[in-house]
């Protein structure tokens, strides 16, 4: 089944966020957050009814200080939650720290750019396609669902200079490996209304079963205006950060994610559900912005009074 904004025209009822401000947010910033303040937050955004929080990474302490401390923050996570917790991981050595632990999620992630593969990951396009092989099976072996993301879908210094094609192969080898999720990722934020149709209308007819959601940035400004061009794709998984906090660290200029409070905002105006309670996700922005000690980049969260 072929989708395009001519044929999808009704939006999606319901919405599922996935924060990734405690994860990729925190990755840029200097300052390293205690554990407690991070499970603090955490918490918080739980009892936010936000359905599924990234919670940490398993990277190199030396590159990634902000993430040392992913099994200690995992370990202090209640087991019962209704919040799916998630962890990034970006080779074989970091799923098999991240099965040690009780995180359900594992997010695995693919770089069509070979400059970007060889900054975020240490590999070549082609050494990562390898290993990935290897990390989503131990992963489901070890009774873990997997995300997946492709990064620089949309371009890497600007628009369509990673072809379509590129992009629509990649999610191929990541459907047949069996991720449960797939997100082409703005990694650098020069992805637009036009690419984000060029891009989703090559991979939705591969999809069958599994479910396809978006990870966008907010680097030039369009990141609700590509959420409003996915939903109308009948996209309906998107990862937001709480006041927009983050970028990337590979990535010169890079902003953060759109703003969970801001996405929350657009989302209930067109009376899109999600089960969010969004005054408590802004409250748990401006604590984070008064811990960081600068304002962050989200709209919303400001104009929230304090709780």
């Amino acid at each position: 089944m072929k989708a395009s904004v001519e044929k999808q025209t009704q939006l999606p009822k319901h919405v599922h966020l996935t924060e990734v401000g405690l994860r990729e947010g925190l990755q840029i910033e200097k300052q390293i957050l205690p554990t407690k303040s991070k499970v603090d937050l955490i918490m918080a955004l739980a009892g936010a009814r936000l359905p599924a929080i990234q919670v940490a990474a398993f990277v190199h302490p030396a590159k990634m200080p902000q993430m040392a401390d992913a099994e200690a923050v995992i370990a202090r996570l209640p087991g019962d939650g209704n919040a799916q917790y998630s962890a990034l991981t970006l080779n074989l050595h970091g799923v098999e720290r991240a099965c040690r632990t009780s995180i359900p999620w594992i997010e695995v992630s693919l770089s069509v750019d070979e400059p970007h593969s060889l900054r975020n990951s240490g590999m070549t396009v082609a050494e990562a396609r390898q290993e990935m092989i290897a990390m989503v099976a131990l992963a489901k072996r070890n009774g873990r669902k997997v995300r997946a993301t492709i990064q620089c879908a949309f371009g890497y210094a600007g628009p369509q200079d990673i072809s379509v094609e590129k992009v629509r192969e990649m999610a191929v080898f990541l459907l047949d490996q069996g991720v449960d999720l797939l997100l082409p990722a703005d990694t650098t934020g020069t992805a637009t209304p036009q690419t984000i149709d060029q891009v989703l209308n090559a991979l939705l007819p591969l999809m069958g079963q599994t479910p396809m959601g978006l990870h966008l940035h907010d680097t030039r400004g369009l990141g609700l205006v590509n959420v409003m061009t996915a939903l109308r794709l009948g996209i309906s998984h998107f990862d937001s950060s709480l006041g927009g906090v983050g970028g990337c660290p590979f990535v010169s200029g890079a902003a953060g994610n759109i703003a969970t409070e801001d996405t929350l905002h657009l989302l209930q105006s067109m009376g899109i559900e999600t089960g969010i309670d969004g005054a408590q996700v802004a409250a748990c922005s401006q604590r984070l912005s008064a811990i960081l000690g600068h304002p962050l980049p989200g709209k919303i969260y400001q104009l929230v009074p304090l709780i």
